[in-house]
């Protein structure tokens, strides 16, 4: 099977899984997205009503929902109510066929829809399913609601951003979410190559938390708290673990970051700057050294980047290749000779707006080309081919339409 690009999508490594999707919103959805680039075939089960929220989430332009359409690209779209009685018939009859389920509702939603682990798997005992929420499946904060920027906020992670003495810093996405989905895509990638090698292996339920998704790359908090006491908190662009690294302004108002994380890095800045006091100075020796006296380092590239125009700077840095780079915005990104020549954007197809940038799926398959998915399906799109395989006639699905069943 290939697609308009010419590539062919068995080679791809997921290729021959397949997921529901009845989660809403971003991080779930996301995560199966993840997988359906990478080859899986995934259905994006809805509400009739189109009520996901991620339906109204910026952006939108007019009526036509961006952040939709990108976040669940390549996945065939069907609409269903499972809250009503012929709803959870014909979704018993579905997910027959499905290797993963992926669901985000607070704990005991499903079971109070009739949709009990056991249930699912006596009609499917090979079914995995993915219960991704914000606080896990238990614990005191298990039901309580919840968004990326509060899962970020109690994680830890958020406390790491911030000017120092000042009021920690959301960013401006929701980072929580997409970590989240990320480990979502690799908790289902894991559970399948688990059930590819046991052909008699029995389903099971995975309990993906965002919250601990995010601290999950936190290592060295704990263990920083622990042995030393310390409560890393806020410290601007600086970075108390390493130094020099901070984000500089030169004369002509290009932001740039710059990291010297090593000696022989650091030695090679030291012949850019010119200063004698970074080669003098016992403070700026060693690593320790100057992570003790960051502040004070800091100041001395400030005055240097300040000085300087970014052409100066970027040729100065590049010769003694010591890391570095402009701050981009999408606008910069989309222009950026690396991107460009990657193909880090692509275009979906898409039947409304004719075809909408997004980022090009992570990882590729070395020599073969990517093939391009359309963009998300709108609401109850391929319920007439998805319900169509199980038996369910056209003058049925009609009767379910007007019942709101799908």
């Amino acid at each position: 099977m290939t697609d308009s690009t010419g590539a062919d999508a068995s080679i791809r490594p997921m290729s021959g899984v397949r997921i529901l999707d009845m989660a809403t919103v971003l991080a779930a959805p996301m995560g199966a997205t993840l997988c359906a680039d990478l080859g899986a075939e995934v259905v994006k089960m809805e509400l009739p009503d189109g009520s996901d929220p991620l339906r109204g989430l910026a952006p939108v332009e007019g009526q036509h929902a961006l952040f939709w359409k990108v976040v669940n690209r390549g996945k065939a779209g069907i609409s269903l109510d499972v809250r009503k009685p012929a709803g959870r018939e014909l979704f018993l009859k579905l997910i027959r066929d499905f290797d993963v389920l992926v669901e985000n509702f607070r704990p005991g939603t499903l079971d109070r829809w009739g949709l009990s682990l056991e249930t699912l798997h006596q009609v499917n005992p090979r079914l995995v399913v993915v219960r991704m929420t914000g606080f896990g499946q238990d614990g005191p904060a298990s039901t309580r609601p919840g968004f990326a920027r509060i899962f970020e906020a109690m994680s830890g992670f958020t406390m790491l951003s911030g000017e120092l003495g000042g009021t920690p810093l959301h960013m401006n996405y929701p980072v929580g979410d997409v970590i989240a989905a990320s480990f979502t895509a690799f908790s289902i990638a894991a559970a399948m190559v688990r059930m590819r090698a046991d052909p008699a292996a029995a389903g099971f339920e995975l309990d993906v938390a965002a919250t601990e998704a995010l601290f999950r790359l936190l290592d060295g908090l704990p263990v920083e708290y622990e042995r030393l006491g310390t409560v890393r908190r806020p410290v601007g662009n600086l970075a108390s673990y390493t130094a020099p690294s901070s984000m500089y302004r030169t004369r002509d108002g290009v932001h740039v970051s710059m990291v010297a994380s090593s000696n022989p890095i650091f030695a090679r800045l030291v012949q850019a700057v010119g200063d004698p006091r970074l080669s003098s100075d016992p403070a700026f020796a060693s690593m320790q050294a100057r992570i003790q006296h960051y502040r004070e380092l800091n100041e001395i590239l400030v005055a240097w980047f300040a000085s300087h125009d970014y052409a100066q700077i970027e040729s100065a840095l590049s010769e003694a290749q010591v890391p570095f780079m402009r701050v981009q915005s999408i606008a910069d990104i989309e222009k950026d000779p690396h991107f460009i020549a990657r193909e880090s954007i692509v275009r979906l197809p898409d039947p409304e707006l004719g075809s909408l940038p997004a980022p090009a799926a992570v990882p590729r398959v070395m020599g073969q080309p990517w093939p391009i998915p359309r963009t998300g399906p709108a609401v109850g799109e391929h319920n007439k081919e998805v319900f169509g395989r199980l038996g369910v006639s056209d003058e049925e699905l009609a009767q379910m339409r007007r019942d709101g069943v799908i």
